[in-house]
């Protein structure tokens, strides 16, 4: 712990020190506002990552979850709700996009876990970009079951070519929790790159999204 805020409250330390000095304990603790009977706010919030294992696991839990935990109930998991939808509508909205809020690495990383990381079932998504290499859109193409979904390249393609995209990243998530893409994960990706190839249409990557863990086709030099 960085002793320069040693004895600070969250609060007073986001605002001296910015969002990114504080831990997660105390994020949500600034969240949470107050705790529960005989317990302080911030004991409260480094007890409930502590129960669910991580910050990710506590803000997707499903409200039965709370009901185990004494002195946690409706108010605090509605709290939490909130502001796990307020992250996710953030990422996703238009201006967001317009806004280059996905333009790096890791605000791709960001962007996708929360559009994708919570669904029950598999989503493909595709990120079309401009000759700059701008966000042009975030499309949610392909909806599938809980253990697969159909990608259909052709009509990638097509909506690139309706966006006069000039290149575009893959994504989806697995609802398992387990990144490792399967074969016809790494099969479909090549039929998309090679459909792309014929339009000069660049294909960036595929991220395979699972639950705090994802798998980067580029990384891994699976796009060739």
């Amino acid at each position: 712990m960085d002793k320069q805020w040693l004895g600070t409250p969250p609060r007073e330390k986001l605002l001296q020190g910015g969002a990114g000095a504080l831990t997660d304990a105390e994020l949500l603790a600034i969240f949470l506002r107050t705790g529960c009977k005989g317990v302080h706010v911030m004991t409260l919030a480094e007890q409930l990552i502590a129960e669910f294992g991580s910050l990710y696991q506590l803000m997707t839990a499903e409200k039965k979850a709370f009901s185990r935990i004494d002195g946690v109930g409706t108010a605090k998991y509605a709290q939490l709700n909130a502001v796990a939808e307020l992250a996710r509508r953030f990422f996703t909205c238009s201006e967001a996009l317009e806004k280059s809020v996905i333009g790096t690495p890791t605000d791709m990383l960001n962007y996708l876990y929360s559009a994708l990381a919570h669904r029950e079932r598999e989503i493909f998504m595709v990120i079309f970009f401009d000759n700059q290499h701008r966000v042009i859109e975030a499309s949610e193409m392909f909806s599938g079951t809980l253990n697969s979904v159909e990608v259909h390249p052709r009509e990638i393609v097509r909506q690139a070519l309706k966006r006069n995209a000039a290149a575009l990243a893959l994504a989806h998530n697995h609802p398992s929790g387990i990144a490792q893409p399967s074969r016809a994960d790494r099969d479909v990706t090549q039929q998309v790159i090679l459909a792309c190839q014929l339009l000069n249409i660049r294909v960036l990557d595929h991220i395979v999204i699972g639950r705090g863990e994802y798998v980067s086709f580029a990384e891994r030099g699976w796009l060739s």
